[in-house]
């Protein structure tokens, strides 16, 4: 095929049915091989490129061919006569961006990212337009490694989000994604929600916030917050509970990963009590979490059993892809604090989401959009499909 001759062609116009149909109608009659297709759509104007091969001798006859199909559908037309078809691309990654918007300035700063690391974009597709706008960059000729820190530093000052996970087949099957649940899989602190009913809220505000910036020990922190609920009725329980708001999205996102066949798990430095509620609403079947020790329905403020710490946190990310079968290549690992870092570092691939500066630089990707389920878009599915599942859900409900 090296030596071969070849001919591209790239045809620009208005997009109606029947554009594919007569113009391989066209040229049917020839012989020819179709080595490759590609079709874009945008806004209404369609972009086909296609790579023939087992060429006739007579090319003006093809070429005629071609020019004439054209001409009668008002298609702008180019060919190139060359040799050969696209040569092999190696090491190939994906650059995933999002922004709201992304915009031009965005983009040039990622190529030129990829350019100064030795890549080549061979593909582009577009993801998502609402709520944000999600392009996906099949890459060759760099790596993840060297690619990953200089388009993580870039995005983080001018104002975009990306990710860079290796292509081929492990982005293909089934995955185990590990969310944290405060300010992860819900908007609130569970503690402070506590801590607001024993008229606390505000010294327990700032120590969370200490500790999700790795401030302090995770531990000893909780020790010292869960105290400042002591004397609170365990009925206390249920009113946070029925007070907690999801993070928009995150039904989304664990619906569809459950559709795909995904596992899906919560860990969460917070509370069983709340969690587990939480967790069985939405179908998640792997779930772990501090318990709250309660005497006499009264919470005790001590927390029963070892504390669930960054550190645990990792452990049992393992222990939930063991139970799966799943390496941890193959997990997915989302959060916010510094409680996090362990579990963001051992996941094949680790998403800071809304989170803190020291997290957000030590993930493998940052999310700083309020949406969950843009990590679907992460994972390499398209809105439309996001979409087309719910629909199909919601059907088989109906």
């Amino acid at each position: 095929m090296t030596d071969r001759l070849t001919l591209a062609a790239t045809l620009t116009g208005p997009d109606r049915p029947g554009i594919t149909a007569a113009l391989m109608g066209a040229i049917a009659g020839l012989g020819t091989e179709v080595l490759d297709l590609e079709q874009v759509l945008v806004r209404g104007q369609v972009t086909i490129a296609v790579l023939l091969g087992s060429l006739p001798e007579d090319l003006d006859t093809l070429e005629d061919r071609l020019a004439g199909t054209c001409a009668r559908l008002g298609y702008r037309l180019s060919i190139d006569e060359g040799v050969g078809d696209n040569p092999p691309r190696a090491r190939r990654v994906v650059v995933s961006l999002l922004g709201r918007p992304l915009r031009a300035t965005h983009l040039a700063e990622a190529g030129r990212v990829i350019a100064e690391h030795g890549g080549t974009i061979d593909r582009i597709r577009r993801l998502s337009r609402t709520p944000m706008t999600t392009l996906e960059f099949i890459v060759s000729g760099t790596d993840v490694d060297r690619l990953r820190p200089a388009l993580a530093a870039t995005a983080a000052e001018t104002g975009f989000d990306v990710s860079v996970s290796p292509a081929g087949l492990s982005r293909q099957g089934r995955r185990l994604v590990v969310m944290d649940v405060d300010s992860t899989l819900i908007q609130d602190e569970v503690i402070e929600l506590l801590a607001a009913h024993a008229g606390r809220e505000a010294e327990v505000a700032a120590v969370t916030e200490a500790a999700m910036r790795g401030e302090l020990d995770f531990a000893a922190s909780l020790h010292h917050r869960v105290a400042a609920l002591a004397g609170l009725p365990e009925s206390i329980l249920a009113d946070v509970r029925a007070a907690v708001r999801l993070t928009p999205g995150a039904r989304t996102l664990v619906a569809t990963l459950r559709d795909l066949g995904f596992a899906v798990g919560v860990v969460s430095g917070g509370f069983l009590e709340v969690v587990a509620p939480l967790a069985a609403e939405l179908g998640i079947t792997h779930v772990h979490a501090n318990s709250l020790e309660v005497a006499d329905g009264v919470l005790t403020g001590r927390v029963a059993g070892p504390v669930v710490d960054r550190a645990a946190k990792a452990e049992t990310l393992r222990r939930f892809a063991a139970a799966e079968g799943l390496p941890l290549s193959r997990t997915v690992a989302i959060g916010d604090g510094a409680n996090d870092l362990d579990m963001l570092a051992a996941a094949g691939l680790g998403i800071a989401f809304n989170a803190k500066p020291a997290v957000r630089a030590s993930a493998d990707t940052a999310l700083s959009l309020p949406h969950l389920d843009a990590v679907l878009y992460l994972l390499g599915f398209s809105r439309e499909e996001v979409e087309d599942a719910a629909a199909a859900r919601a059907a088989s409900v109906g």
